[in-house]
């Protein structure tokens, strides 16, 4: 419910039913994300007209690129090597995440806009000096299910970037030779979509430590040749293509890798306040309750990351449909239109003992997490040196 909806500027956008469905769910997010506590007038939500105007805005975004000619990215490239990640790449405007749509890590947000949106948008504040340079290489690294894949797409959104996301398996091959031809392939196949962020999911098991007993030689050649090909962007400064990798495990990379990725950014487990964000975006458009106790579920969700939150609500989403489905059975009729009740607290109770958090806040991989970050993170608390710094 919106009382300013006529005073909406919606010029240049024809509102069709789907447009105006993504409108509102865009605009509940928005709000949902902002505000602890949300407006609420005969049992409808009651959202803002700057909430509206910011979905708005979303749309004449993708519609604006979606009517730009889009370049035909086979004729980029230029043999079959760099054809192999064709596939791969998603242009900004159609990866469909943002900030708005992820109902926490305000701290990583901002780091993230600090590091990669602003020297990709305004590229002329960084070409004075030689110490104001864009990163080139940022580590996300958290407990599973944190939303470290989330983070890296809308990054690729809210920086107006091309987002190609590459794995273990996209750079090797049977053949002896082609893995660093692939490896050459993607950088300079991403040298020509700049502004580009190359993600690196599980980036440990593409650029562990190298030396083991186990380690295949072809293996190795491919991440030296992939560490060379990083170090040819970080010598060029022009060229707006941004390492972005994630993993569960950085205590498993090689050191040679964490010299190169510079900004280390620890995605934690939620707390409380930031389980509260996140459910209301998981439950935006869903029927709860009135007065549904959003505060009393976030405080019974210690340790859930936003993806066991996610299962959490998807498993208490059945319980009204269960009910539903048993009142029929014990009456025989399937004329009643079937009609689910809202969903209360005592569902979302109950279905956490179909879904626990993934992994337990005290164990031994998280105390490897916390330690890492203490000495290589962002947040870690250092040392002094001697000298005082």
């Amino acid at each position: 419910m919106c009382t300013d909806l006529l005073l909406v500027d919606t010029d240049g956008v024809i509102l069709t039913k789907r447009k105006a469905e993504k409108v509102v769910g865009w605009a509940k997010n928005h709000y949902l994300s902002s505000c602890l506590l949300p407006s609420i007038k005969g049992e409808r939500l009651h959202l803002p007209r700057e909430s509206l105007e910011i979905a708005i805005s979303r749309v004449k975004e993708q519609e604006t690129l979606s009517r730009k000619p889009s370049q035909n990215l086979k004729n980029l490239a230029k043999d079959e090597y760099e054809s192999n990640f064709v596939s791969a790449v998603v242009p900004p405007g159609e990866i469909g995440v943002r900030f708005d749509d992820i109902g926490a890590l305000e701290d990583v947000k901002r780091a993230l806009n600090e590091l990669v949106i602003l020297p990709m948008r305004r590229p002329e504040l960084f070409s004075h000096g030689n110490l104001l340079r864009p990163c080139k290489g940022i580590l996300l690294f958290g407990p599973p299910g944190t939303g470290k894949t989330l983070l890296a797409k809308a990054l690729a959104t809210e920086a107006g970037a091309n987002f190609i996301s590459i794995t273990g398996s996209t750079l090797t091959s049977k053949w002896f030779g082609d893995a660093e031809k692939l490896t050459k392939a993607l950088f300079s196949f991403a040298s020509k979509l700049a502004p580009v962020i190359i993600f690196v999911d599980e980036v440990d098991s593409l650029l562990g430590a190298r030396g083991g007993s186990f380690e295949h030689e072809a293996t190795r050649r491919m991440r030296n040749e992939f560490m060379a090909a990083w170090d040819g962007l970080r010598s060029k400064d022009s060229q707006r293509i941004l390492i972005l990798g994630a993993t569960n495990r950085p205590f498993d990379l090689d050191d040679a890798v964490i010299r190169r990725l510079p900004r280390r950014i620890y995605v934690d487990l939620p707390d409380a306040e930031n389980r509260m964000k996140i459910l209301r975006i998981f439950l935006a458009q869903e029927n709860l309750e009135p007065g549904f106790q959003f505060g009393k579920l976030s405080h019974a969700t210690e340790g859930y990351s936003g993806s066991d939150l996610k299962n959490l609500c998807i498993a208490a989403a059945y319980r009204p449909v269960q009910e539903l489905l048993e009142d029929e059975k014990k009456e025989s009729r399937s004329d009643v239109s079937p009609v689910l009740r809202p969903l209360n607290l005592d569902d979302f109770i109950q279905s956490k003992a179909k879904v626990g958090p993934s992994i337990s806040y005290d164990a031994s991989s998280m105390n490897e997490l916390r330690k890492w970050n203490e000495q290589y993170g962002e947040g870690g608390s250092r040392r002094k040196s001697p000298f005082g710094f």
